[in-house]
């Protein structure tokens, strides 16, 4: 299926940075839910509200769907429940700045791997430094990591490169926000057993309900529309890379919510990945205005500031 080219690549920017304020945030008040319910159940009661209200909004007109698209919207699916559990169950145990950091790895890495441009490459090399001060300042710090969160948060880190992936694929088969919706619906059946003891639990308090209502917009709806709508207008190694403002915002989630503070060391490292952050976007400015003087076509997405369709298996 079709799109046109999108027009207004900085729109995509500002759509990443919604979805970077909104997600640390919402993680902050699910913590707050593990104590009663578990990470893997407040993952699974989260997906499932989010999937519940998209259904309602965007009422997906998945019967007309081929083979590509319900095999594009399984596997989101799948990238969505494992990387939000993996996610839950690390900051359970450690952080959320260093957590968030780490997790930024795995689309750190694909953003390097599809870099054709120097001035990419540069950029992701500052991420990486900042990222290599968060974790060390995760060691050393007086907050030493637990290795078990460790290994949860690089297992999320896989899955967080296939969602960049799988996210793409969505956008560009599935016009809407249908693919999104019926994602979350495969992520909740997913966690379905997992989620069936926290929901008796919730249905009996209403505060935690409304937690609940509260995490699955702020970590779900919004963010996931968000990003959706930025892999159509931003290439996918764009798009990675900013994403380093993300642990930015989860220190600062952390600091407000749950009284986690930030270390010196902490704060250069978020001024690292902000400057990464504000360097990939004024080089996707440059590279448009420099295709449109040649008077070139910027939506095949190869170097420029657009997305091409994701070459996918099907």
């Amino acid at each position: 299926m079709q799109h046109p080219p999108p027009t207004r690549p900085l729109t995509g920017v500002a759509l990443v940075i919604g979805s970077c304020l909104s997600l640390p945030f919402g993680a902050a008040v699910a913590a707050q839910l593990f104590p009663v319910l578990g990470p893997w159940g407040v993952t699974s009661l989260r997906v499932a509200i989010a999937a519940l209200l998209l259904l309602v909004i965007v009422r997906p007109r998945f019967q007309h769907w081929d083979r590509r698209q319900w095999t594009a919207a399984v596997l989101f699916g799948l990238s969505l429940a494992a990387m939000n559990g993996f996610f839950y169950a690390a900051i359970d145990r450690i952080p959320l700045g260093p957590a968030v950091a780490i997790e930024f790895l795995g689309p750190l890495v694909l953003a390097a791997v599809l870099t054709r441009r120097l001035g990419d490459a540069v950029w992701v090399a500052v991420a990486v430094l900042g990222m290599g001060l968060l974790f060390v300042d995760g060691i050393v710090g007086a907050e030493p990591l637990d290795p078990l969160g460790v290994v949860f948060i690089l297992i999320a880190a896989a899955f967080w490169a296939m969602y960049i992936r799988t996210s793409a694929r969505v956008g560009a088969l599935i016009p809407g926000s249908g693919g999104l919706a019926m994602g979350l619906v495969v992520a909740a059946v997913l966690l379905l057993p997992v989620g069936v003891p926290t929901a008796g639990v919730v249905a009996g308090d209403p505060h935690l309900l409304l937690l609940a209502g509260i995490t699955a917009v702020l970590s779900s709806v919004i963010p996931y529309s968000f990003e959706l709508a930025a892999l159509r207008r931003l290439p996918q190694r764009v798009f990675g890379v900013l994403l380093s403002l993300e642990p930015a915002f989860a220190t600062l989630a952390g600091w407000l919510v749950l009284g986690q503070d930030a270390s010196g060391l902490r704060m250069l490292a978020i001024a690292l990945v902000v400057a990464a952050s504000v360097g990939t976007t004024l080089g996707i400015r440059r590279a448009r205005r420099s295709r449109l003087s040649a008077g070139e076509d910027a939506a095949d997405g190869s170097d420029g500031p657009f997305t091409a369709p994701i070459p996918l298996p099907d």
